[in-house]
């Protein structure tokens, strides 16, 4: 023999002892014994099988038909609903006393615009920090007339508006 086949032969003895191995884990979980396999292998199935209910099914086998549940009537809602519509009653003689323009809906995205105003304002003062160091900066370089720039773009802003 080869050691590819010796290979090969170990390999399916160690399956199959890891086959046996899980069965009998297996079984043991379930509750049966080793007796019990022996004698459901070679005996007739001693459990019943589970009976077939059918709901919304009718068979047409005779011996079926003893299984067919029985088909629940829907309740009468009548009176409850009655019942219901006398309470709505007197819950609009409440409503006529309150005031529904003083009730006004919030808008959709309050709460949103709730959660995040206090991250706008530390950025509004990293903004306005970075705007002036970056304006220091061309002043401290002297990139020609920054004054006249600023102006020149403030003048057009104040056109653009009219």
């Amino acid at each position: 023999m080869s050691t590819s086949e010796e290979k090969v032969g170990h390999l399916e003895e160690e399956a199959r002892k890891r086959k046996e191995r899980l069965l009998r884990l297996k079984r043991k979980a379930s509750g049966f014994s080793e007796e019990d396999d022996a004698d459901r292998h070679s005996a007739a199935p001693s459990m019943p099988l589970p009976k077939p209910v059918f709901r919304s099914y009718k068979p047409t086998d005779e011996g079926l038909a003893e299984n067919v549940m029985e088909r629940i009537q829907p309740l009468d809602v009548d009176d409850q609903v009655k019942d219901q519509l006398e309470l709505g009653k007197s819950y609009q003689l409440i409503s006529d006393q309150v005031d529904l323009t003083s009730l006004a809906p919030r808008k959709p995205d309050w709460d949103l615009k709730r959660d995040v105003t206090k991250k706008l304002e530390k950025l509004e003062k990293k903004t306005q920090q970075a705007i002036a160091q970056l304006i220091r900066e061309r002043l401290r370089s002297g990139e020609g007339n920054f004054a006249m720039a600023v102006n020149a773009g403030a003048t057009a802003e104040m056109v653009d508006e009219d």
